[in-house]
């Protein structure tokens, strides 16, 4: 059976564009009333905003290619890259890298790529990987394939074009890309979910390709609403793994791709609904301290704040009393007065008791 790069007519992919004319609509609407949100935050909840957003795609993207890093170590980077005050920890260099790719995408959004942008990102993912080739188009003569087994037993799901092709199909992608990145020819969430699936199908890199391929779906949608996108499509894609990477694979010998664009527009409107939520939990976030701030001492603050820091799924169980010492350097009588204080004064609700007590935020609705 042919790869879909040995057809004639690919990458002319069959689709309907009526599959998405209900969502496009939704995508505009959402994004306007998402931007007039952002805007009317303060600039110390807007940043955090940015970091939440962007820390959550660089966890998401890499854990769906099965790495996974630290929530506090990416945050802390993505802070440094964006100019911000950052606590001074130690970060791994995966961590760096793929923090530093995700700001690079996100405040370089209305330019247009080159061969030169993409290197960049590859060298900023792969953060000083020696085991493959940084920033440049793979050129090995050896098939690049997408398997899983032992060398005894090995499946092949996919092979990508030999790399002798690869700069050619890559000047065609970019400047396909730029064009309808500035134009409407193509409806918003059919050009992304292509973006997407032409970039997989070419694979022009050693390694990095599946995490390149989504924050290249962030740039196309982000220049198609000249707008940063403030979403979470790949933590969309990642409790949709298995689906998502299913109709990666089917796409692999046919140039009918509707059931791929549905799968993808679905999913980049599913996201659109958690940046909602993000952005109601943050001016939630300024409402709550504006009312608890005369009540609450610098310990209740610190431990407030780290908790906030979690997002919107914040502590997973609940703050325990242990949490809560750890976080603000106190004893354990300390500890249980606080909490008991931040009950009493509905910063708090609790659940449980004694050792399996835990304690919740009380956010107005």
């Amino acid at each position: 059976m042919k790869w879909i790069w040995q057809d004639k007519k690919w990458p002319q992919y069959k689709y309907n564009e009526e599959l998405t004319a209900s969502l496009e609509a939704k995508l505009h609407r959402e994004s306007g009333v998402l931007q007039g949100s952002v805007r009317h935050l303060k600039n110390t909840d807007s940043e955090q905003l940015v970091i939440e957003f962007l820390s959550q795609e660089a966890l998401s993207t890499s854990q769906i290619e099965g790495e996974v890093m630290q929530r506090d170590s990416v945050q802390s980077s993505i802070s440094k890259h964006l100019g911000l005050k950052t606590d001074g920890r130690k970060v791994k260099p995966n961590e760096y890298g793929i923090s530093e790719m995700m700001v690079h995408q996100y405040t370089t959004f209305d330019k247009p790529i080159t061969h030169d942008t993409l290197h960049l990102w590859n060298t900023m993912l792969l953060n000083g990987r020696r085991d493959v080739k940084l920033g440049a188009y793979r050129d090995h003569t050896e098939p690049m394939q997408i398997v899983s087994g032992n060398l005894s037993n090995v499946t092949v799901f996919y092979e990508a074009p030999p790399s002798a092709k690869v700069p050619t199909l890559m000047d065609d992608f970019i400047h396909w890309f730029n064009e309808n990145a500035s134009t409407t020819q193509l409806p918003i969430l059919i050009f992304a979910a292509l973006v997407h699936l032409r970039f997989e199908q070419i694979h022009p890199y050693e390694d990095g390709n599946g995490r390149m391929g989504r924050a290249l779906v962030e740039k196309a949608i982000s220049m198609r609403l000249a707008s940063p996108m403030l979403n979470s499509l790949a933590k969309t894609i990642e409790q949709n793994k298995k689906e998502y990477y299913a109709l990666l694979q089917h796409t692999n010998h046919t140039l009918a791709v509707d059931k791929w664009v549905s799968f993808f527009a679905e999913s980049v409107i599913q996201s659109q609904k958690y940046s909602v939520q993000m952005v109601d939990f943050v001016i939630s976030k300024y409402h709550f301290f504006d009312k608890h701030r005369m009540q609450i001492n610098a310990r209740q603050e610190k431990v407030l704040l780290r908790i906030f820091e979690e997002g919107l799924d914040g502590f997973k169980g609940g703050l325990s009393a242990a949490n809560y010492k750890s976080i603000a350097n106190t004893s354990d009588a300390t500890a249980t007065r606080d909490l008991q204080s931040l009950v009493v004064s509905g910063a708090l609700h609790k659940t449980g008791k004694l050792k399996g007590t835990r304690y919740f935020l009380r956010l107005e609705s």
